[in-house]
């Protein structure tokens, strides 16, 4: 059995939530003409990352006005799962029948954590059923500034047209359980998002089909310095057409090889074919959901109830 992955290398219009979503429909459009199966963006595409959380001095003051104010925006143009936004995306997904895996920052409307951000992971399938939606366990470091922590309720591998299909945001490659609560599920194809896949990202995306002995999509966006908000000082002697986040998108295949090499420093929609035989026949030496796993010496347990 094979596949068709697009893998969307794009800038959101960062911080407008509205823009990011015409320009998400027009790309799904473009890959709808190239027989893609499952299209994937990098993460909290929905309406950008926060990079300038780690490039701009004085964000991290205390009741400093223009973060309060860039943090209004930044939850404004947040996602609403549950809102009108949800139903576009459902719509697009059916309309083109297409699967699609994009990160988001979330926001809750209603009820509890309505002042939250939650860096999240949407999933839907060709019918446009929204199948999973994971948060970010722990948002890392400066992260912590906008994000709160997510939960065990999104730590699913779904059923996109016989295609096992899991997904982790960034720094979630480097918390073991969190990879072998996915092992368990058996991904042929795991969604690996990051701000941009810098070589220690990369690491832990080979090192994930490796270990997990399925083809990982690591996909990155592209930010440029110009994109920071308004309000708050830019990094020294950068030009505003200077990239913060240059992509590095690659596929890499269930024996760590690279079927996609890294795509950087420019936007594209790039289609990669997955053969999934590939994942049975790598577990023959590891499988660490089955015969290289001790069952009888560990045990994992997951709290899948959401926050």
């Amino acid at each position: 059995m094979k596949v068709r992955v697009g893998v969307a290398q794009f800038s959101p219009v960062h911080l407008n939530l509205e823009k990011s979503l015409v320009k998400l429909e027009s790309i799904i459009k473009k890959a709808s003409g190239k027989s893609i199966e499952l299209l994937v963006f990098g993460e909290t595409w929905l309406s950008g990352y926060p990079a300038w959380l780690d490039h701009c001095p004085g964000v991290a003051l205390w009741d400093h006005q223009p973060m309060k104010d860039i943090f209004y925006q930044f939850h404004k143009n947040s996602f609403d799962v549950n809102g009108e936004e949800r139903k576009l995306l459902e719509n697009l997904c059916a309309e083109h029948k297409m699967s699609l895996c994009i990160g988001i920052n979330e926001k809750v409307s209603q009820g509890r954590g309505q002042g939250t951000i939650y860096n999240s992971i949407l999933t839907f399938n060709k019918k446009g059923k929204l199948v999973n939606h994971h948060r970010k366990l722990m948002p890392t470091f400066s992260e912590k500034l906008v994000y709160g922590l997510g939960d065990g309720k999104g730590l699913n591998a779904v059923d996109i047209n016989g295609v096992n299909v899991g997904s982790l945001v960034c720094w979630e490659h480097w918390m073991p359980l969190s990879r072998q609560a996915l092992h368990d599920q058996g991904e042929h194809v795991h969604v690996a998002l990051w701000p941009m896949v810098k070589e220690m990202n990369m690491v832990a995306s080979q090192h994930y089909a490796f270990e997990g002995r399925c083809f990982v999509v690591a996909v990155g966006q592209i930010m440029k310095v110009g994109d920071i908000p308004k309000g708050i000082k830019k990094p020294g002697s950068k030009k505003p057409t200077d990239l913060l986040l240059n992509g590095g998108s690659c596929v890499i295949a269930p024996d760590g090889s690279f079927l996609m090499k890294q795509l950087k420093n420019k936007e594209k929609l790039q289609v990669v074919d997955l053969d999934l035989s590939k994942s049975v026949k790598e577990k023959m030496t590891l499988d660490t959901s089955g015969h290289y796993q001790r069952p009888d010496v560990f045990s994992l347990r997951i709290n899948k109830k959401r926050n």
